[in-house]
């Protein structure tokens, strides 16, 4: 089999043996990956990652020991690892797929736990699939943060996870703006019934504002957009150092809230009953081989999602 390895800022792609799934596990043959920002802060030096990158994915079960009704079955699969039942988000011990400890799905093959595996809708493509894992992180903010029809939200930065949040939560809050620096971008969003603002256009104050900007400036502009006593929600992780006002937090007695990974299942529910259509964001897709081009257009200022296909 092969696979993408990082180290130290090289990209490699190397030949290895298929692994071998034991007790409580699923080997998944792995059918299309999707480039994250997260994986883009990897290569740079975020978490001191080496090894396979890759967590959002959708692929196919070839072995499972202890649950054989899966082989066959597609799956995605929560990407937190930990020891027993419960939620492994913040297990002290916990692996995270492709991030943190663990090989992750830029990879013909990879193994998971059973236990993170999700089935995939007959209904849904492997292009709509390969989305669940960060929709689920765009939903979390739904599920962290009671938002009123009423309230005024502003969703910061116009990139993927930007966009699937703002579609996500539109459904809750319909006044719910998008703002971002590319009109091309924010027309993906408005083309769904998103009202969107250039980020040089846009005022406050707003109740809630959710900063994915992916940038460490984000949440300066955050704070200039929310209300005192306001919420800002923060999903954006980079390698780059961020300085807070704290004085102005105090002052103004706002929230922060981190946000991070979410329910696959119902992002999975959100994408099979088309609450969110993910296709506008796809920009190409390539073959496992060529991982190094795929990962350069994915570094392009604007771009959209790079898929990886396995096999060809």
């Amino acid at each position: 089999m092969l696979r993408v390895v990082f180290n130290k800022s090289v990209i490699s792609l190397e030949s290895q043996k298929k692994p071998v799934p034991a007790s409580g596990e699923a080997l998944i043959r792995v059918l299309l990956a999707g480039i994250c920002n997260t994986d883009l802060e990897l290569f740079k030096g975020y978490m001191n990652f080496t090894g396979t990158p890759g967590h959002e994915f959708v692929g196919v079960v070839e072995a499972s020991p202890s649950r054989p009704e899966l082989v066959g079955r597609r799956v995605t699969a929560d990407i937190n690892v930990g020891v027993g039942p419960g939620d492994h988000r913040h297990a002290p011990d916990r692996r995270v797929l492709g991030i943190l400890g663990m090989d992750g799905a830029f990879a013909s093959y990879l193994v998971v736990p059973v236990s993170n595996c999700r089935v995939v809708p007959e209904s849904l493509s492997d292009e709509a699939a390969v989305f669940a894992e960060p929709l689920a992180a765009a939903l979390e903010v739904g599920q962290q943060v009671h938002i009123r029809s009423c309230d005024r939200v502003a969703v910061l930065g116009d990139g993927k996870l930007g966009i699937l949040i703002s579609l996500g939560l539109r459904h809750v809050n319909p006044g719910l703006v998008l703002v971002g620096k590319h009109q091309e971008k924010l027309a993906i969003a408005s083309a769904h019934g998103v009202r969107t603002a250039l980020a040089g256009d846009i005022s406050g104050p707003f109740d809630l504002v959710v900063e994915a900007t992916g940038r460490p400036q984000g949440i300066d502009l955050a704070l200039d957009l929310v209300r005192p006593e306001g919420t800002i929600v923060l999903k954006s992780t980079t390698e780059a150092k961020t300085c807070l006002n704290l004085a102005r937090i105090v002052v103004q007695e706002i929230t922060l809230m981190g946000s991070r990974c979410g329910d696959l299942d119902l992002a999975l529910d959100h994408l099979a009953r088309g609450l969110v259509d993910p296709a506008g964001l796809i920009e190409a897709t390539y073959p496992l081989e060529r991982f190094a081009e795929a990962f350069e257009a994915a570094t392009r200022p604007g771009a959209r999602k790079v898929l990886v296909r396995m096999g060809g």
